[in-house]
């Protein structure tokens, strides 16, 4: 799987051969054959790559169904590449159907690159806004157009140790960003120091993954509802600042990171079972990570919530698009749907258990479809419990949180956005530049990146 720096590199390669290269309708909006219901033919698709017992249930499922009306699919299983995807694009030989990252989506829509749903949706009968979260539908949405099938959605919470909450005689109360002034007298009383360098975090905050989920919890936001980078939103500046007070009493930042990166985040001997941390900003799927350690760990979970009480979730996940040169739009409009159907999380879900059932020590944590009434569908059905209250306390926590979904926004320059917030966060947080001019240099660099995006 392609990492998130990897990611940054292909994507602003990519945008350099969309500006040079990119060729056909340049306009959103743009559109080329119909979509319908009278299906046949080939589909070639292409993203959707290590597909395991959840992918592989759905795609024989949807891959049956479309035989019957004499389509067969053609997978590329090959993980998406931005630099590729823009190649084929500019040289028209495309495929049907591509997966990738939403935050992809909206800077491909710009760029005329790939086609507007609506009539996808409309063709088909299915209500994207019924379907899908109104957050998981924000993300895919631009110029009052959706432009791709969202799937999967898996909100962030505070993971708690419970073990270092109460050697630090800290509640689970007190860990409320909505209160940073009591939630840093509690980080500062979980961490231990050596010398200035922590062996204990109080909170590892995630500072530079979840920047965004911080600055949202402030009030702040990263993109405006034209689209355009917010980065200098005084409210942003504010997150930084509340940061930087979190990494400095837990040694600096230089300190903090070298520490995190020393985690044994997957393994026997993770953040969790060391009691290297106190809390943690995570996301549903951690709560796989730490199942088989249930004899090992003591966790529970708590909502983030924003300054004014209100807990929330952000969305993230992928979704497939249709490039404009596709030359069986239909059947891969009617692919995508059929793969985030009900029918086919059910068939994902079935699948999922029986391989909890047959791998000792799983649990099964839930399944974060993107689609509610999926997801109440499945927890009904395989989360009723663990038979570990802290385990079901924080998988009950996901998935309280799941329908109050905030986008971050959908923006042609949505990934440089993210890359230059990742770069100011790193440079205030060491100190090199006020939290305010690290902005400030932010939101210039994203502004030139969405002028130079082809937005209208």
């Amino acid at each position: 799987m392609m990492t998130t720096r990897r990611l940054f590199v292909a994507f602003g390669a990519a945008l350099g051969l969309v500006a040079l290269t990119a060729c056909g309708p340049s306009a959103p909006g743009a559109t080329g054959a119909a979509f319908t219901t009278e299906l046949s033919g080939v589909v070639n698709a292409w993203g959707f790559d290590n597909a395991d017992e959840v992918g592989t249930s759905r795609l024989d499922l949807v891959s049956d169904t479309l035989a019957d009306s004499d389509v067969t699919v053609e997978l590329d299983a090959t993980p998406f590449d931005a630099q590729k995807f823009t190649t084929l694009a500019a040289s028209g030989r495309v495929p049907d159907v591509v997966q990738m990252d939403r935050q992809f989506v909206t800077t491909y829509a710009a760029k005329g690159l790939i086609r507007p749903l609506d009539e996808c949706y409309s063709a088909n009968d299915v209500n994207a806004k019924e379907r899908y979260y109104p957050s998981v539908v924000a993300d895919v949405t631009y110029q009052d157009q959706i432009w791709g099938v969202p799937q999967f959605y898996q909100p962030p919470a505070i993971m708690l140790n419970n073990r270092v909450l109460a050697e630090a005689g800290i509640t689970a109360d007190q860990i409320d960003i909505a209160k940073p002034d009591q939630l840093l007298a509690a980080i500062t009383a979980m961490t231990v120091l050596d010398n200035g360098i922590p062996t204990r975090l109080g909170f590892d905050a995630q500072p530079t993954s979840q920047a965004s989920t911080w600055m949202l919890a402030f009030g702040g936001s990263l993109i405006d509802d034209e689209g355009k980078p917010a980065l200098d939103d005084p409210n942003n500046v504010k997150a930084i600042e509340f940061l930087a007070k979190v990494t400095d009493a837990q040694g600096g930042w230089a300190n903090v990171k070298s520490f995190t990166d020393s985690f044994d985040f997957f393994g026997d001997n993770n953040q969790f079972v060391a009691d290297q941390v106190g809390a943690e900003i995570v996301a549903q799927w951690f709560v796989n990570v730490l199942a088989p350690y249930t004899a090992s760990v003591d966790i529970t979970a708590v909502p983030i919530r924003d300054t004014g009480g209100n807990a929330f979730a952000v969305a993230g996940g992928t979704a497939f698009v249709i490039p404009t040169n596709a030359d069986n739009p239909a059947a891969a409009c009617r692919w995508a749907l059929d793969l985030t159907s009900e029918e086919a999380w059910e068939a994902a879900g079935a699948a999922r258990a029986a391989t909890i059932a047959e791998t000792p020590g799983s649990l099964n944590t839930g399944l974060f479809t993107g689609s509610p009434a999926a997801d109440q569908s499945l927890r009904e059905q395989y989360t009723t419990g663990t038979g570990n209250a802290g385990f079901d306390a924080a998988i009950a926590t996901y998935y309280d949180v799941v329908g109050e979904g905030k986008s971050f926004g959908s923006s042609p320059a949505g990934q440089q956005i993210q890359s230059e917030l990742v770069n100011a966060v790193n440079s205030a947080l060491l100190g090199e530049k006020t939290p305010e001019k690290a902005l400030e240099e932010a939101q210039a660099a994203a502004m030139r990146a969405y002028e130079q995006s082809g937005a209208q």
